[in-house]
């Protein structure tokens, strides 16, 4: 076991020791207290020990038995495989076959499915013997997927010293508000809550965890708001995770008094550009939002904003655990807690990591975000844009649910936007177009944009499984009315 492990095991068993009766878990109707959940989580790495497995996946809604099985295998040293709810079949079985997921642990609707790919019940888990050797470093804690832009997950391998190391940190950035009742709003299987889940333990808070389907929450970006903004009124926590979306339903719900925040103390906001007119918004009424900065495969977080260290539109300084330089080009590069490699590729050996994101420092250290480098367009004049800075300016707003901005080699931006609701008008969209060009520079404001037929979706090939846009599928598919304005004059329409 490696020391970050060993400190963090020792940390709950001495809140299983002085908080006794403290409660540690909290799902949608069981309770445990510290003392329970170290002996549950006891038990439960005395089951994978007789297994004698070196995987095990997890294909459970967030909930009391997930985190106390991920806490047994992380403990027991056993690899663990998170699998999102919003991944299709296609993709879990990939999952699987991928990861050679000797065991399985399982929510009822999947046994069908677990069937079909070869795996055998048998008490709380499913079984199925792979041949060949092991497709991932020695010393992987934790697989986690990601979809990507291709659709085809790619295996993200992590040691548990890598994981923790980022947990103790999360818990110290937020100390000073101290928050002792986490939520947890994303699905466990997103690393950056799970380890956020982490670092409440750490603290010694009290754990929720209810279901998405409490939580009103449907695949990557199902949201039924009134379920969610009762779920968080029911159980008033301290401390939450955010992505951009989640933040603007918040905000939006607080400035229409359907919301108060003030339960809350630490918001952590990440995943995606925020654009800088949300976060006052947030901080206007009361929401204490806190953005960072982070990838899988530098086992999440890298860089927050902290109570004291803030600066709105930055994501904040370097976490102690890291170094952050920017190469020649102005890309990220990471060092610390970085990947042990992609599965089924060989170790990764550099010490640092290119994020493939652009950024810059201000003099007292926070870094700011400019984009991903390989989505950069250049316009016909010869000015750099990143779409996702621009696309976070038009979603953030009250109005647009959807944009892509496109501006290959032409003088003008278009934007292909959807609607939040189907009785928004033209001249709706257009005001929070030209809301959002208030807050952009000549060369990366939207020229002209198109009202969207039908959403982006995964069904329809435009949508990864997380909800990131297939650029090269959507300019394919929109390429004429993309480029049908590029060389006229005239307004925005």
């Amino acid at each position: 076991m490696s020391p970050e492990v060993e400190r963090f095991k020792q940390t709950l068993r001495s809140h299983a020791e002085r908080k006794t009766n403290a409660t540690a878990l909290w799902g949608d109707r069981l309770k445990l207290d510290y003392a329970t959940l170290y002996a549950e989580v006891m038990y439960r790495q005395q089951r994978l020990r007789d297994e004698h497995v070196g995987v095990v996946a997890l294909a459970l809604d967030n909930g009391v038995e997930a985190m106390l099985w991920d806490l047994a295998a992380l403990f027991e040293g056993v690899t663990c495989l998170t699998l999102p709810p919003f991944f299709s079949a296609a993709q879990r079985r990939h999952c699987l076959e991928q990861s050679q997921a000797e065991r399985v642990i399982a929510e009822p609707g999947l046994h069908a499915e677990l069937e079909a790919a070869g795996y055998e019940s048998l008490g709380e888990f499913w079984r199925r013997t792979f041949d060949g050797p092991p497709r991932m470093p020695e010393g992987t804690a934790k697989l986690t997927f990601t979809s990507g832009t291709t659709g085809t997950p790619k295996g993200v391998c992590l040691s548990a010293e890598s994981i923790i190391k980022v947990a103790r940190e999360l818990d110290q950035a937020s100390k000073p508000t101290d928050p002792q009742h986490h939520l947890a709003l994303l699905p466990l299987a997103i690393l950056l809550e799970n380890i956020g889940c982490y670092a409440a333990l750490y603290a010694g808070a009290t754990l929720s965890l209810p279901s998405q389907q409490t939580l009103g929450i449907q695949g990557a970006s199902g949201v039924d708001a009134s379920k969610l903004l009762a779920c968080l009124a029911n159980r008033a926590p301290e401390s939450l995770i955010l992505v951009p979306q989640l933040l603007l339903m918040l905000v939006n719900a607080a400035e229409q008094k359907a919301f108060n925040p003030q339960f809350l103390r630490f918001a952590a906001v990440g995943g995606a550009r925020v654009a800088e007119e949300l976060l006052h918004r947030a901080q206007r009424i009361g929401i204490p939002v806190y953005e960072g900065y982070g990838l899988s495969e530098c086992a999440s977080v890298v860089c927050l904003n902290r109570p004291g260290a803030r600066r709105a539109g930055s994501v904040g300084q370097p976490l102690p655990h890291v170094e952050i330089r920017l190469a020649d080009d102005d890309e990220v590069l990471i060092k610390g807690s970085t990947l042990l490699g992609y599965l089924g590729d060989v170790p990764h050996a550099d010490e640092w990591w290119p994020s493939g994101d652009l950024g810059e420092f201000d003099p007292e250290g926070f870094l700011y975000l400019k984009g991903r480098k390989k989505h950069q367009f250049v316009t016909s004049f010869g000015r750099n844009v990143n779409p996702e800075w621009v696309e976070a300016e038009l979603t953030q707003r009250r109005y647009i649910a959807q944009a892509f901005v496109y501006g290959e080699a032409m003088p003008r931006n278009h934007a292909l936007l959807w609607p939040h609701r189907p009785d928004c008008t033209d001249a709706e969209l257009a005001a929070a177009v030209a809301e959002a060009n208030e807050a952009l520079p000549d060369y990366a404001q939207v020229h002209h944009w198109s009202r969207l037929e039908h959403p982006f979706t995964p069904a329809n090939g435009l949508l990864t499984a997380n909800g990131r846009p297939r650029r090269d599928a959507i300019v394919e598919r929109y390429r004429a009315q993309l480029t049908e304005f590029a060389f006229s004059e005239g307004p925005a329409s």
